[in-house]
């Protein structure tokens, strides 16, 4: 998703919390927990209502694809592994296997093509990247504060934190709370994830 798609997801995404969230397929209302889908053309992330979400598969071909639900906590990569500079980081493949690496940031997200070869060494160590679906399932790394995490999520969970840590961004380092909030939304993903393994 390009820098421009990030900031329209931010802005779409402040605009639903003061009007109420609707399906961006078929403008019906929907409340609190909700399904996505992406939109493959744009890249970009929609809200969909349980009925229009279930039109769509995660590995399908068509124009939308829909984000699954799986949390996975990998183990057998670390985020050194995958030579990035910075603690925080989601990486998303496309189609043709190619990886790009977002960095949340308080002015949205940075995006930057991943080594192909790298990529594909720290796939090769983990059995879970392998079955990664493509533009709707990411590998999410914090390496923040030494926490040496890795997770396999659906691309929402991303947003969600790149929306996290530009609304609690202040000053020059990030200010106490949006670590806290940061290591509050990992701890939640967590639990998450334990429920559904």
């Amino acid at each position: 998703m390009s820098t421009t798609a990030h900031g329209r997801l931010l802005r779409r995404t402040a605009r639903r919390r003061d009007a109420g969230a609707r399906c961006e397929l078929c403008e019906a209302p929907v409340r609190g927990e909700h399904g996505h889908v992406v939109d493959t053309r744009s890249a970009e992330v929609l809200c969909a209502c349980r009925a229009c979400a279930l039109l769509f598969e995660p590995d399908g071909d068509g124009h939308f694809l829909r984000v699954p639900e799986r949390r996975l906590r990998l183990t057998g990569v670390r985020p050194a592994d995958l030579g990035i500079p910075v603690s925080l980081a989601f990486f998303v493949t496309a189609p043709d296997g190619s990886a790009t690496a977002h960095y949340p940031s308080p002015l949205g997200g940075t995006r930057s093509d991943l080594d192909a070869a790298a990529w594909q060494a720290v796939a090769a160590r983990a059995e879970e990247l392998r079955t990664m679906r493509p533009m709707v399932e990411a590998l999410l790394v914090n390496g923040v504060r030494g926490a040496g995490e890795c997770w396999l999520v659906p691309i929402d969970d991303c947003y969600r934190l790149m929306a996290l840590v530009r609304g609690e961004w202040t000053g020059m380092s990030g200010g106490d709370q949006v670590w806290a909030k940061i290591a509050q939304y990992f701890a939640q993903l967590d639990d998450a994830g334990h429920r559904r393994g």
